[in-house]
């Protein structure tokens, strides 16, 4: 009867040590899972930013060949191009 007591007793405690194993690694998932989420926010934000640096590079790129400089002019004139052709099919509908 002992020997079957040691069996229930070492099972019990094989038991006990796989439930707080597996509390352990719950606790580890949430807490990764969060970290994850963070991270995911942190890319989007500085996806986010670069955007809008690469806008206002563009911008300024167009404003300096506007003022004269010789490097973009001719991306600037095909933009001024683009820009007018796009005017131009808008009065087209607007008078259809």
């Amino acid at each position: 009867m002992s020997n079957i007591e040691g069996i229930v007793d070492s099972l019990e405690n094989k038991i006990s040590k796989v439930l707080h194993r597996l509390e352990n690694l719950k606790h580890s998932n949430s807490r990764l899972s969060d970290e994850l989420s963070v991270a995911k926010q942190e890319i989007q934000n500085q996806q986010r930013q670069n955007a809008e640096w690469e806008e206002k590079y563009n911008t300024l790129k167009m404003a300096n060949s506007m003022l004269g400089s010789d490097d973009n002019k001719r991306e600037t004139k095909l933009k001024i191009n683009a820009l007018i052709r796009d005017i131009d099919h808008c009065i087209t509908q607007l008078s259809e």
